[in-house]
This record gives C-alpha cells, sequence and structure tokens, in this order.
C-alpha cells in the first residue's frame, strides 16, 4: 500500500507544477478556471492610466500657475530684467549706484504691488499684521584695503544685520528716507551679500475653467546681491518657493462640487480594483512557495539531493512582486490624489512620484504578456539572459568613465563651461558617448593655456575613441551573443534542469480537453513542452 501512495502523491506533484507553470489561456482549457488576475490587471491598466492622465492635467495647472508668477515676480522687482536669465543668476550688476537703484527699485515695487500688479496678489499677514519685508546684509567685521599698495587688514568674522519693513510702514516712507538710512550705507569693501526676502499670496482661478476647486498660494521669495567674488561683477538671484495651502473661506457656486464627486469615486474604484489584485498577487505568491516547498522535500526524499538554486528561483515570480509594488504605490498615491482633490492636502510631489511609477511598472507588466508569443519571448528572454552580464560590464566600464570624470573637472574645469563640476563633466561625456553635441565641446576649450588646450585634445579624442568604438561595441556585443544564444536555444532545446525533467514525466491526460467557449476561443494555443523550454509563463 505503501508504493501506490507514493506514486499517487508523486503524480500530484507533477500535475500540481505543470499546472502552475501554464499561461492563463491554458490554465483555462484545462480545468475551465477564469485568469481573474489577467482579467483585472487589464482593467487596472485603463483605470490606473485613466486616472493618471486625469492628474497630469490637473497637475499641469499647478506648474503653469508657479512658473507664470516666476516669470512675473522678476519682471516685477528686478530693475532691467530682460526676461532671459544669465546662467544660474537671474541679472548682475557692475556700479554701487545699480546696486542701490535694484534695492531700492524692488522696495517701491513691493509697496505698490497692488497697484501695479496684474495677479491675485497680496501680502502675507502674521498675527492679523503684515509681516512686510525683510532686509538683511552680510559683511566682515572689519578691514581695510588698498589694492594700490597690495595692503589687506581684514576681520573674517562675518556679521549679519537685518531690517524688517512693514507694508503700512512702507506707505508712508518716501525713497529718500531709505537713503538716509545707515543701514543701506554699503561699503562694498566687505560687503558680501544683501537679501531681500518677502511673502507673498495668491489664488488660482484658472482651475475654475478646469471644473475644480481652486488653490492658494504662499511665495517666499528673495532677491539675493551676490558679491562674495569681490570681482566688480554683483549677481542678483531671484527665488520663489511656492507652497499650496488649504484655502480658509470659500464659496464657490455651480457644478464643481459634483464633477469633484465624480472624480473622488473613480478613485476609489481604482484603490479597491489595486487591494484585489494585491490579494491575488500576494495568494499567489504564497501558494507558490509551498508548491516549492512540496517539490523540494519531494525531491530531496526521492533522489537524496538538493535542488538546484535555479530551479528553487523558478517559483519566485518577479512579476508579482512588481505588480505588488505598483500596487501599494497606486493606492498610497489614489488617497493623496482624494485628499489633494478635496483641498484636504498640497502633497503634489509625492502623490506625482508614486502615481507615475506605479504607471510605469503597470505597463513594464504588460511585457508578461507578450511573452506568451514566440516572436517577443525573444525578446524578453534576450534581456534576462543578458542582464547579468550587461551589469558586470558596466561596472569595469564605470570606472574609467569616473576617472575620466574627476580628471576633466580638475584639469578643464577652469577653461571650459561643461566642465565646471562634476554633475555637469559627467553629463558632458555621456552626451559624447552618444554622439551629442560633439563639436560645440570641441570649440568651447578656451585657449589661454596651449598646454591645456593640448591635453583638451588628448582627453577628448581618447574618450571618445575609447568608449564609442571599443566600450560601446563591446556593449552591443553582449546583447548580440545572448540573443544568439536564445535563438539556438529555441533551435536545438533550453538546457533541461531537474524541474523540467521531472515535469516532463507527466502525462497530463486530464489537463487535454478541448475548448468549449469563446473565452477558450479566443486564448492563445501553445504547447505545455514549449512552454516548459522557454522557461514557463508566469501568470496563473
Amino acid at each position: 500500500m505503501a508504493q501506490p501512495d507514493s506514486d499517487l502523491r508523486e503524480a500530484s506533484l507533477r500535475e500540481d507544477l505543470k499546472f502552475y507553470f501554464m499561461n492563463p489561456c491554458e490554465k483555462y482549457r484545462a480545468r475551465r478556471q477564469i485568469p481573474w488576475k489577467l482579467c483585472l490587471q487589464i482593467l487596472k491598466i485603463v483605470m490606473v492610466t485613466t486616472q493618471l492622465i486625469l492628474f497630469g492635467l490637473s497637475n499641469q495647472l499647478v506648474v503653469s500657475f508657479k512658473e507664470e508668477n516666476t516669470v512675473a515676480f522678476k519682471h516685477l522687482f528686478l530693475k532691467g530684467y530682460s526676461g532671459l536669465d544669465e546662467d544660474d543668476y537671474s541679472c548682475s550688476v557692475y556700479t554701487q549706484q545699480d546696486v542701490y537703484d535694484s534695492i531700492y527699485f524692488a522696495i517701491n515695487q513691493y509697496r505698490q504691488l497692488k497697484n501695479i500688479s496684474l495677479g491675485t496678489l497680496g501680502y502675507e499677514q502674521d498675527e492679523d499684521d503684515l509681516a512686510g519685508l525683510k532686509i538683511c546684509k552680510q559683511q566682515y567685521k572689519k578691514g581695510t584695503m588698498l589694492p594700490s599698495n597690495d595692503t589687506l587688514n581684514i576681520d573674517s568674522t562675518i556679521e549679519t544685520e537685518c531690517i524688517r519693513l512693514d507694508a503700512q510702514v512702507l506707505a508712508n516712507t518716501k525713497t529718500s528716507d531709505l537713503k538716509n538710512s545707515s543701514f543701506f550705507n554699503l561699503e562694498f569693501y566687505r560687503l558680501i551679500e544683501v537679501e531681500i526676502a518677502f511673502k507673498l499670496k495668491g489664488i488660482d482661478l484658472q482651475t475654475i475653467h478646469a471644473r475644480e476647486l481652486p488653490d492658494c498660494y504662499e511665495f517666499e521669495n528673495t532677491i539675493t546681491f551676490n558679491n562674495r567674488a569681490h570681482s566688480g561683477k554683483v549677481k542678483i538671484y531671484f527665488d520663489t518657493d511656492a507652497d499650496i495651502q488649504e484655502c480658509k473661506d470659500w464659496n464657490i457656486s455651480g457644478s464643481i462640487q459634483k464633477n469633484t464627486q465624480y472624480i473622488l469615486v473613480f478613485d476609489g474604484f481604482v484603490i479597491v480594483s489595486c487591494i484585489a489584485s494585491l490579494i491575488l498577487c500576494t495568494r499567489s505568491i504564497i501558494l507558490a512557495q509551498k508548491l516549492q516547498k512540496r517539490f523540494f522535500n519531494f525531491f530531496l526524499e526521492k533522489y537524496k539531493r538538493r535542488v538546484c538554486h535555479a530551479d528553487r528561483l523558478e517559483f519566485i515570480n518577479g512579476w508579482y512582486v512588481l505588480v505588488i509594488i505598483s500596487d501599494m504605490m497606486t493606492i498610497i498615491g489614489s488617497i493623496l490624489k482624494m485628499e489633494i482633490k478635496a483641498k484636504n492636502l498640497t502633497s503634489y510631489d509625492v502623490c506625482s512620484i508614486l502615481l507615475g511609477t506605479s504607471t510605469l511598472f503597470v505597463w513594464v507588466g504588460v511585457i508578461r504578456y507578450l511573452g506568451y508569443f514566440q516572436t517577443y519571448n525573444v525578446l524578453i528572454l534576450t534581456m534576462q539572459a543578458s542582464l547579468p552580464k550587461v551589469l558586470r560590464f558596466l561596472c569595469c566600464a564605470g570606472m574609467i568613465y569616473l576617472g575620466y570624470t574627476f580628471c576633466g573637472w580638475i584639469v578643464l574645469g577652469p577653461y571650459h563651461e561643461k566642465f565646471e563640476d562634476l554633475n555637469t563633466v559627467a553629463e558632458c561625456l555621456f552626451s559624447l558617448v552618444n554622439g551629442d553635441d560633439m563639436f560645440s565641446t570641441f570649440a568651447q576649450i578656451q585657449q589661454k593655456s596651449t598646454l591645456v588646450w593640448l591635453f583638451s585634445r588628448l582627453y577628448l579624442y581618447s574618450f571618445i575613441s575609447l568608449f564609442i568604438y571599443m566600450i560601446l561595441s563591446l556593449f552591443i556585443a553582449l546583447i548580440t551573443d545572448s540573443y544568439d544564444t536564445i535563438k539556438k536555444y529555441q533551435q536545438n532545446g533550453f538546457p533541461v534542469t531537474d524541474l523540467h525533467e521531472f515535469m516532463k514525466e507527466c502525462t497530463g491526460t486530464e489537463h487535454r480537453k478541448e475548448p468549449q467557449s469563446f473565452m477558450a476561443f479566443c486564448c492563445c494555443r501553445r504547447s505545455v513542452q514549449l512552454l516548459m523550454e522557454l522557461y514557463g509563463s508566469e501568470d496563473k
């Protein structure tokens, strides 16, 4: 009696393994099991993409409002602003009088903001009082400089002095009174910077045209006159930080509220579908691990040896892990989106990262279904086979790349704008590897030093030759080699592991039923033997 029980247990294990590695269509033909996960994933792709598009359209209004206000602020508060920033700063001045004029201009514009601004702007209030405008200056504590005699005597201690000008006080203050103030008597030889900071409130009314509730904003603006270099050029930076806040008191009539409720209901359905997908995929992973444990114990008991690591990895479905991560990010992002839609939260950036990344994972997951067709499966298998080799290759190539990055930064940084900092150097070299912007990189090197100019030629020619003609070619060769290997395997058969050999002995007569429904007619037909040779499918 022991022998028949053992045979039945072995046959049952083979049948369960064979059924696990079938694709959804084959499972339906075998046991008429409806592929709920497949249907749910298709529905989720449509719903998540629609949700992202709706959120993206709403987010575009926020981005455009912030950008347009930033441009408007620069034209309002920067004297002589041309509309184009100079490098990483807004504009620059070169005389003492220009510095004074720029400071007084910003103060006057702030004072008469409501009379000149086209936007829905107002002064920021602090405890029922207008917060006003804060001006600070940083300078060395004391010192004397006589450049003609090469004489320098300075105390490098930095002292900061600030004043606050309320909007009500500014309304009754003349520009001449500010000029007579000792605070504005700047000693430029020890002046480091002057900073003007103020807050403004604004309301975004363009959302009403998109049938959404308006947002209230707080703009924290800072104008910095940077004289740290003491080179005769004062750089003027304008920085604004827009913070979306909940409107405290609003009353809007019309159909905006109903439109908001519909979107909230749709977001609720997205959350429900993701929770269902999360439960099904988690259940599949748990069942797969139980099946893997059964196979491991049986193999150890019968053949007195352990299952190889590659066979155990067959039971870990990476697609399910990707779906679970995507579902969790979608659920959290949808909750944040609902709170933002109801104007209870303002975390647009966090919500955008979660929804954008989850949608990316959802669409990447579509590849698994294309893998059911042999033509597309070649591409997937090639990517899987070449990935370890490519990663090892990139580690070696990355060392050479970092060497060129540090070398270019330290040698060419003073003579070329694309090599001024490490981040810019890395971006420039990556562009060169892809054949972009080569001539301008060669041409923009300053010829102040003949030695550096010759070094730059040797540096650029060697880098381009090494990475484009050798490293990039080897990179492509690795992928081509993996592709050729997969093609040979498909023609001559894949290497058979213990798991595949064990499943081959299964006859599986009870699974070979003819389809009798429209669902089975639509399913792709592919033999289980070919499925095993292509490492098996992953869905259930």
